[in-house]
Parts: C-alpha cells; sequence; structure tokens
C-alpha cells in the first residue's frame, strides 16, 4: 500500500508532465532547438542515460526489463535494440502515446511494451533488471526507499535509479520553488543525502540479499542527478 505522500506527489506528478510540462517535455526530448537552459539539461539526460545502459549486458536478449518511469521512451527503446524484453510505463498518458509514436518499427530481437499507470504495480510482473531514470527524484527520502523496496520483491538482478543529491545549489533551488504560488509550480525535486539513502536502503527489512553496487554523479549545467546500482550478491 503507497503511503499517504507518496501518493500525494504522484498525483502532481501525473498532473504536471500529462498537461502543464506535456508540450514542453516533448520538445526537451526531441532533436527540435531549445534554450541554452533546457540544453544543459537535454544534454544531462543524455549522460545519466548512457550511464544506466553501461551498467547493463549489452546482450540482453531473453530479460525481462521494467523501465519504471519511462517518459517518452529513448531509454526503453535501447534496451530493446540490446535484445530485452521491455516493460516501459509511466504516470502520463500523454508522454507514453508520443513514446508511442517515437518508437522505430525495428527493434532488432527485443520489444517495448509502453503501459500507462504506476510503476509499483505489482500486475506488471516480475523482471530481471530494473530501471528507474528520474522518476524517484520528485520523491523524499522515506518514499524513495519504500519504493526501491517494492520494486527489489519483483526483480531478480539488479535494480539502477537515479536521486537528486543533497548540494548546496539543489537545496537552495528546492527552497526557492517554495516562493512560488501554488498553481505555479513543477513538482519539485527532493534533494536527498546520499548517506542517509545508502543506510535507509541497506537497513530496510525488504532488502535482504541486496547490496550497493555503482554510483555515479552527473552535473551539466542545470540537470544534476545521481545514480545508484542496488543488486543482489
Amino acid at each position: 500500500m503507497h503511503s499517504a505522500t507518496y501518493q500525494r506527489r504522484r498525483d502532481q506528478i501525473e498532473t504536471y508532465f500529462d498537461r502543464t510540462a506535456a508540450e514542453a517535455w516533448a520538445r526537451l526530448t526531441s532533436n527540435a532547438p531549445v534554450s541554452r537552459i533546457r540544453a544543459t539539461v537535454r544534454a544531462g539526460r543524455e549522460q545519466m542515460r548512457a550511464t544506466l545502459l553501461s551498467w547493463l549486458p549489452p546482450d540482453l536478449s531473453g530479460r525481462r526489463i521494467l523501465d519504471a518511469g519511462c517518459g517518452t521512451g529513448a531509454l526503453a527503446v535501447e534496451l530493446a535494440r540490446r535484445g530485452a524484453q521491455v516493460v516501459a510505463i509511466d504516470l502520463s498518458p500523454t508522454l507514453v502515446e508520443l513514446a508511442r509514436e517515437r518508437q522505430p518499427g525495428e527493434l532488432g530481437g527485443g520489444s517495448v511494451e509502453f503501459r500507462t499507470g504506476d510503476m509499483l504495480d505489482a500486475r506488471l510482473g516480475y523482471f530481471d533488471h530494473c530501471v528507474a531514470m528520474d522518476s524517484l527524484i520528485h520523491y523524499g527520502c522515506a518514499d524513495a526507499v519504500a519504493a526501491v523496496a517494492r520494486l527489489a520483491e519483483r526483480t531478480a538482478a539488479s535494480i539502477a535509479f537515479t536521486f537528486a543529491p543533497h548540494t548546496a545549489l539543489l537545496a537552495a533551488m528546492h527552497a526557492a520553488g517554495r516562493l512560488f504560488p501554488r498553481g505555479d509550480r513543477a513538482p519539485s525535486i527532493e534533494p536527498v543525502r546520499e548517506q542517509a539513502l545508502l543506510r535507509a536502503l541497506g537497513t530496510h527489512p525488504d532488502m535482504s540479499g541486496w547490496g550497493p553496487g555503482r554510483t555515479h554523479r552527473v552535473a551539466c549545467g542545470f540537470y544534476t542527478s545521481q545514480a545508484l546500482e542496488w543488486r543482489r550478491p
């Protein structure tokens, strides 16, 4: 069962990406010209996507992978090109429909099934690997850890996810965002202290048998995000 804070934040994210930011997000994730600020975000996301892909085997034939928070589908397509059977899910019907439209006709031996809904839905089934790129950065530490634990229940080998590392700059931006009228706010990121996240994951009762793997931070202009791998020994 989801916590009240997770449910509330999830609803905010769905509304924002499906209505307020759908057009801007479609442009950001395309090759269309964008402002210099958004260009740094685009470049940072490309670096992060490459990092997460590098943590998975080059041949994913026969592997079932969950792309948790797939957005417009770029990561899911790359996983499928390696032969994976990908379930790609996002809260925003608008972004999922855009992902379907952008899906190339040929994916080699892999496939992508795009869905709209909650990445924690147990009905999605079981997976060999799970990747959650920038889909947990809007949740506080407790809810992010609970989400990873829920994903771990249905994942056999590894979970790679990103979080917003607690830095002075991100903390200042987060505080400044609270000054805007509520109706004008995007669902802000929730900066998380890395050691607190590691400690909470390491002591969570449902993460027994799992341990930390690789980590990598991408800082590119207005994009800052840190990837963390959690895996079974």
